[in-house]
């Protein structure tokens, strides 16, 4: 009975990195691409892990680790990411009502632009 249900919590994980992969094809600017592709893959892979794991108990101990680990660095490298496309001036997309980290940084720029 475990091989069955860990096989099908894998499928639900290639399901939502499959999800991961038409929303990051769909979304209108690189910000909503890594949105999508993050929150969908992250859990499409933590999803993978433990249906491995439940397929293959000797293995939990690691996939526990390497899903921790994902858990971290995906939201992390995803969120660099984000911060160095819009400090290199990528635009928004249309429909984007506002940008809140252009009205977080303003303040810092026009005090850096009186020091000098």
């Amino acid at each position: 009975m475990l091989p069955i249900i860990g096989a099908l919590v894998v499928l639900v994980g290639a399901a939502f990195m499959v999800l991961a992969a038409i929303g990051i094809i769909r979304m209108p600017d690189p910000y909503n691409r890594i949105q999508a592709g993050t929150k969908a893959s992250t859990l499409g892979v933590v999803l993978a892990l433990i249906g491995l794991g439940i397929y293959e108990i000797d293995l939990l101990p690691k996939l526990i680790v390497i899903a921790l680990f994902v858990l971290i660095t995906n939201p992390l490298s995803s969120h660099a990411l984000a911060r160095a496309a819009h400090a290199a001036g990528v635009p928004l997309a249309d429909e984007t009502v506002r940008d809140e980290l252009a009205a977080a940084r303003a303040p810092k720029v026009i005090e850096e632009e009186t020091a000098s």
